[in-house]
């Protein structure tokens, strides 16, 4: 038995792999960059993909001929994402770097931050930093695409534990709700025959509200909150939390 704690430890992409990145999400991506209006934009857009993972959106954001640097501070993330890049016959950057303290001065025109990878600092000022990090990476007038869970749906959702199984393995996800809505915790179990695996994460969970305050506070104007990547109101029935924003000129 294992256990991995916080998402600072590589054991913990490596080894839950299978289940953070399902052949699902890597579809999902592909049409969500087809279909959706927010992330729509002009062929050599110089992209930073923060918090890329295994290249989820950067390898389809190459394909649309985006100009994409892909940051992450897990190495083994990284080297997929690059795999995946080469396999799929296109060019992106790579940046082994936290999110915490990587800028790049005005040399992005977009910055996306998708499938909930923003909150994960243990100081909630942390948090504001990687939002004016962000900021400041984009040229005035960039945007910024930043995905969460929002808090009113996660508050629908955090249930009795959820049970996935890939294959042989099963996976058992328990959410707790932490300094009243301030933060969840997810405590995960995976089956994998006799071995079994246990990690822990937790997160700041926002509200709309407090984002868009959040990213006004970082400098961003014209900010926007929609409840999936469709553009649809975020109301009762908003599946993402998805925020949109400029860099003031």
């Amino acid at each position: 038995m294992t256990r991995t704690d916080g998402f600072e430890d590589d054991d913990f992409w490596t080894g839950f792999y299978d289940f953070l990145f399902p052949e699902q999400r890597f579809a999902q991506a592909e049409e969500l960059l087809a279909t959706s209006p927010l992330l729509s934009f002009p062929p050599g857009s110089r992209t930073l993909d923060l918090c890329c993972g295994p290249g989820v959106f950067t390898v389809p954001l190459a394909r649309r001929g985006l100009e994409v640097t892909g940051v992450d501070r897990s190495p083994a993330m990284l080297e997929k994402a690059r795999k995946s890049c080469e396999a799929a016959g296109v060019e992106a950057r790579f940046v082994r770097a936290d999110a915490l303290h990587h800028v790049e001065a005005g040399a992005y025109d977009v910055v996306l931050n998708m499938f909930t990878s923003f909150g994960y600092f243990e100081d909630p000022d942390d948090n504001a930093r990687v939002l004016r990090n962000m900021h400041d990476c984009l040229v005035p007038g960039g945007r910024l695409v930043l995905d969460v869970a929002g808090k009113e749906i996660l508050a629908r959702r955090v249930t009795p534990p959820k049970v996935v199984r890939r294959g042989e393995d099963l996976l058992v996800q328990t959410d707790t709700v932490l300094d009243d809505w301030a933060r969840l915790r997810s405590d995960w179990v995976l089956v994998r025959g006799d071995r079994v695996d246990r990690a822990g994460l937790v997160w700041f969970v926002y509200s709309a509200v407090e984002l868009r305050e959040m990213a006004e506070e970082a400098g961003f104007g014209e900010v926007e909150v929609f409840g999936g990547f469709d553009g649809r109101p975020y109301d009762q029935e908003a599946e993402r939390l998805v925020l949109r924003a400029v860099r003031k000129g």
